[in-house]
């Protein structure tokens, strides 16, 4: 299992896969304002990211993995892009 309640902060632990997404959703609609931690987080299927879009939780930790890190945690963070990583990202796709 990869998300794990610890008191008042759920934990994505390791490679966050869709059936984690089910586990998440329960936790998150119980009506509680949990923090999501995704300091421990490797991956995470796009029906775990969507529930976390979804419910919006405050969001925590950096994950250790390097395209987590860069692209999604900002989101979940902010609720959007830096802007000014897009520059950055056209910058790291190939050249035609």
């Amino acid at each position: 299992m990869s998300v794990i309640r610890d008191g008042d902060i759920i934990r994505l632990d390791g490679e966050c896969r869709v059936e984690d997404a089910e586990t998440l959703t329960a936790l998150l609609d119980g009506g509680e304002r949990l923090l999501v931690d995704l300091g421990q987080c490797r991956a995470l299927h796009g029906a775990v990211l969507q529930t976390l879009l979804f419910y919006g939780p405050p969001v925590t930790g950096e994950p250790s993995d390097a395209f987590l890190a860069k692209w999604i945690a900002p989101i979940l963070f902010t609720g959007s892009p830096d802007p000014q990583d897009k520059d950055q990202a056209d910058d790291d796709l190939p050249k035609p």
